[in-house]
């Protein structure tokens, strides 16, 4: 029993904030079926010795992908259960249930990884090279196959499924509760594969121990990056990228900017935007990554033609797709970044009405952690603007390939969305020591600040 001030102490956990990512990320962990085309793919590489170029950033990609969603997890992990674990003193079960399976879903996604790059040693080898460009450090993939292999963390592990056995019969009493159901349903499918990694624990050890000693003697500096890797066991450390800022600073982006946008802004317009620290920056090669969509306020959608709706508060003006899913957000939400630039439709109002009504038919879908665009029931940022604005009027993207998947990139879109004259570029901010430059200005920033496709022109006006 906790005494009052630790009850103070101790902060509030939202488990249902937690279960849409959850239940996202169970559909989208990766697996033998979803990617055999691609490991089809490795018999060539293998044949020769080496990857190549497309081949490479492909295997990258892939990657990257499963561990934006491994962050994930681990952070429904650390933000329900405190970071570990470890069931003592805690008799909320739904807290547990929800980090249970997430950490399970960890497990499940790591062993993955792992038993494909040690039936493919071209793989695991590539895995544990740096890439700049997408910003990769070295040696990720050991730091995955020492997590699995780690005693600490499966005593845990082993701890917490102990908990769950001794309340099987409660939690499985929860499968028609209409928030912990899903979870539930999860963590009964997971039960066989927690039964196997038990038994093969020992194994999977000793299989890490001898690819352990093979990379000390293939770098007599492993020992020290390794110690320093050790540091982002934890969900916190991989949150953001450590000395991209001095500690203590702020997004570029303040209040009073917040404000001086939301007075600029139009309904319909796209923002394309940058957090300078922010971990998707390691998994989207580019300077821009993400994506968001400016609904506007209720009095403006009316204004446009779009029927207003009494649910919506006046502040929520952006529509935008992350972990959590796809929301209706505040600006303070969505402009918690470091850099922006504001696509402006040029199409009538009442083509610009039929995007933003598009738009929010998408609002409460699960987010998109595989980019999946062929399918509309889940959604990545940039797959909520193109489903938006795909065949309005005259606005016709055209998906990329990337990873063997064709998506739209946040580059894709600006490319595209610039290239075609649908959109134009009429504001950008934080870039190239540049506060605030709107008008024809803003597009040859713009134009320079990535591997841009279309050409700096003047403005018909200025955009002030």
């Amino acid at each position: 029993m906790q005494n009052q001030s630790e009850g103070a102490a101790l902060k509030e956990v939202d488990v249902s904030s937690h279960i849409p990512m959850l239940l996202a990320a169970a559909e989208a962990l990766p697996n033998r079926a979803s990617i055999e085309q691609y490991l089809d793919q490795l018999t060539a590489a293998e044949a020769r010795g080496y990857f190549l170029p497309d081949e490479d950033e492909g295997l990258r990609e892939l990657y990257s992908h499963y561990l934006a969603l491994r962050l994930s997890l681990l952070e429904c992990v650390s933000e329900v259960s405190g970071g570990t674990l470890s069931v003592k003193g805690t008799d909320n079960l739904s807290e547990f249930i929800v980090a249970y399976a997430a950490a399970c879903l960890l497990m499940r996604a790591g062993n993955f990884i792992v038993e494909m790059a040690t039936e493919h040693p071209i793989v695991m080898a590539k895995l544990d090279e740096p890439e700049l460009r997408f910003g990769l450090e070295a040696k990720i993939f050991t730091r995955i196959y020492q997590s699995l292999t780690s005693r600490k963390r499966w005593w845990g592990f082993f701890e917490a499924t102990r908990y769950y056995e001794a309340h099987r019969a409660e939690v499985v009493a929860l499968k028609s509760d209409a928030v912990l159901g899903p979870v539930v349903e999860l963590l009964l499918a997971e039960e066989a594969m927690v039964s196997a990694r038990r038994r093969d624990f020992l194994k999977t050890r000793l299989a890490y121990r001898i690819h352990s000693f093979i990379r000390r003697n293939h770098s007599g500096l492993r020992k020290t990056m390794f110690q320093m890797l050790k540091l982002s066991g934890s969900a916190v450390a991989e949150l953001k990228q450590p000395f991209v800022k001095p500690l203590g600073v702020g997004k570029r982006v303040t209040s009073e900017v917040r404000a001086r946008l939301l007075e600029f802004l139009e309904p319909g317009d796209v923002l394309i935007m940058r957090h300078d620290d922010a971990m998707s920056n390691l998994f989207l090669p580019g300077f821009w990554p993400h994506a968001a969509f400016y609904i506007g306020t209720n009095t403006q959608r009316a204004e446009l033609g779009v029927p207003a709706d009494s649910e919506i508060g006046e502040s929520i003006c952006f529509l935008e797709a992350k972990k959590d899913g796809v929301k209706l957000r505040p600006a303070e939400d969505t402009l918690q970044v470091d850099s922006f630039t504001v696509l402006r439709p040029r199409i009538p109002d009442a083509e610009r009405a039929e995007a933003v009504s598009r738009g929010l038919t998408h609002a409460g879908k699960l987010y998109d952690f595989i980019f999946d665009f062929a399918a509309a029931d889940r959604l990545a940022c940039t797959e909520l603007v193109y489903r938006s604005y795909h065949s309005v009027g005259p606005v016709a993207f055209e998906l990329q390939a990337h990873a063997g998947r064709p998506c739209l990139s946040a580059e894709d879109l600006l490319n595209q969305a610039v290239g075609g004259g649908w959109f134009e570029p009429v504001l950008i901010y934080g870039v190239a020591k540049q506060d605030w430059v709107a008008g024809a200005e803003a597009r040859e920033i713009l134009q320079q600040s990535f591997a841009s496709e279309f050409q700096v022109r003047g403005s018909d006006e200025d955009q002030g």
